[in-house]
This record gives structure tokens, sequence and C-alpha cells, in this order.
């Protein structure tokens, strides 16, 4: 059984629609949340995902939507947030609402968080994966960081996809994964899109100019 693996999609439909037509035949999508905030297409990204019936978890900015609330600091994600807020249906805001913080999929072989199995808001860093973080999962699927990476242990596999829309890893292009449960492997995927174009909606959006300069930069 093949799973793709996406995660923090930050309303970047250009880059959600390139990863989908990139991904390979798998038998299903899970997202590890994230589905909102920083880009200008929330509403676009939030129907692609309940569209296709992907398993999907809370991320931070998914929460900050549904709960009305923003974030103290960071100027652009408070403007994705206040777009989101202001762009999406009452009945995508309920979506959004119903998210859990964890998932299992592929009959429990597959747990899906959004940071830390113990803290949906903590940043896990590829220096930081160690096969204490697994359960009695065969894969471990987080997000938050935007870093794509994964190790295989003995104990299964940590892995975190990378962002389709907003990577930090120092390269521009969108990211997802393709796990193979059969034989728990792991293939990394980048693909090309227009990062220009979202760059000039980001402008049309009247949402921060940084925004567009981090996505040109991938950081």
């Amino acid at each position: 059984m093949r799973l793709g693996i996406i995660s923090d999609i930050h309303a970047n439909r250009v880059a959600l629609d390139a990863v989908l037509a990139d991904m390979p035949p798998v038998e299903q999508v899970v997202c590890a949340g994230d589905v909102v905030g920083y880009n200008p297409w929330p509403e676009e990204c939030v129907e692609a995902v309940r569209e296709r019936a992907v398993p999907t978890v809370m991320g931070n900015h998914d929460r900050k939507v549904a709960t009305g609330t923003n974030f103290g600091g960071n100027r652009m994600a408070q403007a994705g947030v206040r777009l989101a807020s202001r762009a999406l249906s009452p009945e995508q805001k309920q979506w959004l609402s119903a998210l859990p913080a964890e998932r299992r999929v592929a009959d429990g072989r597959v747990k899906v968080v959004h940071g830390h199995p113990a803290n949906p808001d903590r940043y896990t860093y590829p220096e930081e994966f160690s096969p204490r973080l697994l359960g009695d999962e065969d894969v471990l699927v987080m997000g938050h960081t935007h870093v794509q990476h994964h190790e295989v242990y003995d104990e299964g596999v940590v892995l975190n996809p990378g962002s389709v829309g907003q990577p930090r890893d120092e390269d521009p292009r969108a990211a997802y994964a393709v796990v193979d449960l059969d034989d728990l492997s792991v293939d990394e995927h980048h693909v090309e899109y227009d990062v220009d174009a979202v760059a000039a909606a980001v402008e049309d959006a009247d949402l921060p100019a940084r925004t567009a300069e981090r996505l040109r930069e991938g950081r």
C-alpha cells in the first residue's frame, strides 16, 4: 500500500495543484495539517482537500482560523489568518474546527500529527528525529517545520514530507513524499511550480511582500 503524504499547504493552490499532478499512483493521500495560512487561496485549498476526502489533522494556522484567534508576532502569519477568516465560508470553517490533532490511517499503521506527537505546536526538526518518537505505529508523519526529512529505524519510520505551499529547506519547489507500507520505504519528492504567479497573487491580495520573497527563497 502506497500513501501520498502532504503537509503545510498554506493556501498555495498553485503548489498544491502541481503536487497532486506530479504524485505517482497511491492508494490514499494524507495531510499533516495547515491547509490555510500565508497565501491567497484558503478556500480553494480547503475544497481541494475536502473533495478528495484527504485525512487531515489540524495545524496551528487551521486552529487560529477555526477559533477566530490570531498570532501574536509574525506579521505574515497574522495576515494569512485574517485573509482566511474573511474568505472561508461557515461550512469550511466548521470543517477546519472538526479536524483532530492526531489521526491513524492504514489500519493504524500510520500516525499523523502536525508538530510533535506530544505537542502539536512543537517544532520537531530532523536533528530531533529518533525512534523514541514512535509508539506502536510503523510510520509517524509530522509537519510544521516545513523541512523535508525522514529516518528509517528498526522500530519504524519518522517522516516530515516538507511543505507544499511554503518550503523552508532552501528549496523553493513544492515538497511531498510517498510511503510504501509494504517495505516501509520513503520517496521524497520536489516539484516545480509557478512561484512568480503566486508572488503576484500575494501582492494582489495585499499580503506582506515578505510572504512572496520567502517562496522564492525556499525559507
